[in-house]
């Protein structure tokens, strides 16, 4: 049973939840964002860059990175099924443009508000975990631009709450879980294999 003092913490943490996601969601908008955040939350439209990375890491690192593939999917799929089964049917959180107390006060950008619950974000749970396991496996080798992928999984996470299908609580419940599997699977990888140098490119002797 909760206490009054918890009962109270807990309904102001959602009374600040609910504000930050109307300033994200209602005024801190500008027709471009309109267009961009309905865009960038579709996974489709990311299926050229899920494509390069396959074939980056096939062309340079062969069977390093055939073993890097299988894990980058494995942690979607932990981050996914974690996100699903751990949280969301455990909290049952729903989403601000389902709540009936809520709906009213939501600008949804999408045609539906999409099924399920709310926490956690498994949109950010997946792009922080991609994210965090590129980060981790990937910089040794692109150095500064590996944190292209932090920015990358930042904005995705960002605009399900600008759309009106999160709120700002489920965004950061779901990027602390994916950073937390999309690091441990990348320090995993490293362990066993670990991408220090292009498999195709000449070393020079001394």
């Amino acid at each position: 049973m909760f206490s009054l003092l918890q009962i109270s913490l807990l309904e102001t943490l959602k009374e600040w939840d609910q504000w930050l996601f109307i300033q994200l969601n209602s005024v801190w908008t500008n027709p471009f964002f309109d267009v961009l955040m309905p865009f960038l939350r579709n996974g489709a439209n990311w299926a050229p860059l899920y494509l390069f990375l396959i074939v980056f890491v096939l062309v340079n690192f062969k069977q390093k990175g055939a073993w890097w593939i299988l894990l980058f999917i494995v942690t979607v799929s932990i981050t996914d099924m974690t996100g699903n089964y751990l949280f969301k049917k455990n909290f049952e959180r729903l989403r601000p443009c389902n709540d009936p107390d809520f709906y009213y006060q939501v600008r949804l950008l999408l045609q539906h508000c999409g099924g399920g619950y709310s926490f956690t974000s498994n949109h950010a749970a997946n792009h922080f975990g991609m994210a965090a396991f590129i980060f981790t496996t990937l910089y040794p080798v692109i150095r500064k631009w590996a944190w292209l992928a932090i920015a990358w999984a930042g904005l995705i996470a960002y605009a399900q709450v600008y759309v009106g299908v999160h709120y700002p609580a489920d965004i950061a419940g779901g990027a602390l879980l994916g950073l937390a599997i999309g690091v441990l699977t990348g320090k995993l990888f490293n362990k066993r294999y670990g991408f220090t140098i292009f498999d195709n490119q000449p070393t020079i002797s001394s």
